[in-house]
């Protein structure tokens, strides 16, 4: 009895299937650069590259061909520090696409006269730790679901 055997003359010697994606080159580099004392770390996040330095996201660097007028650094932050920070960056706004007149999330736009001046004084004040930029993922979420499980475990008891 003989054996099938497969014609492998046919097949590529190559066909991809297990090279690497190539990567998007990363937007606004220098600002990776410039925290590189912290060791932050990337992440892809809606399209967008997040930085993080150890436990918080600190910033989203954005950089696409469309929706152009949302490009930039996008700072975590929170609405209470908005005026603060509006004093060190005065061209920094609200993130159209998020479709809030008010959002925790602040861009220095990447067309802004002043933009790699602001992004550089963004990263001098991450890396001295201030408090205004950077948030912990998760971490209000966690605190609003307390609350509520405190609600319904109190409304349990007689």
């Amino acid at each position: 009895m003989s054996k099938s055997r497969r014609n492998t003359a046919s097949l590529p010697l190559y066909d991809g299937i297990f090279s690497a994606k190539p990567r998007k080159p990363v937007p606004f580099e220098f600002v990776l650069d410039a925290l590189a004392p912290r060791s932050p770390t990337t992440r892809p996040m809606f399209g967008c590259l997040a930085v993080y330095v150890a436990d918080k996201i600190v910033l989203v660097l954005r950089d696409k061909r469309d929706g152009t007028a949302d490009n930039g650094i996008w700072l975590a932050t929170t609405a209470a520090h908005h005026q603060s920070l509006r004093q060190e960056f005065p061209n920094m706004r609200s993130i159209g696409l998020l479709r809030s007149e008010v959002t925790g999330w602040q861009v220095l736009p990447a067309d802004a006269e002043d933009f790699e001046e602001a992004a550089l004084r963004a990263c001098e004040l991450i890396l001295a730790g201030d408090p205004r930029i950077g948030k912990v993922p998760g971490e209000q979420r966690s605190s609003k679901s307390g609350a509520k499980k405190a609600a319904r475990s109190s409304k349990r008891t007689p």
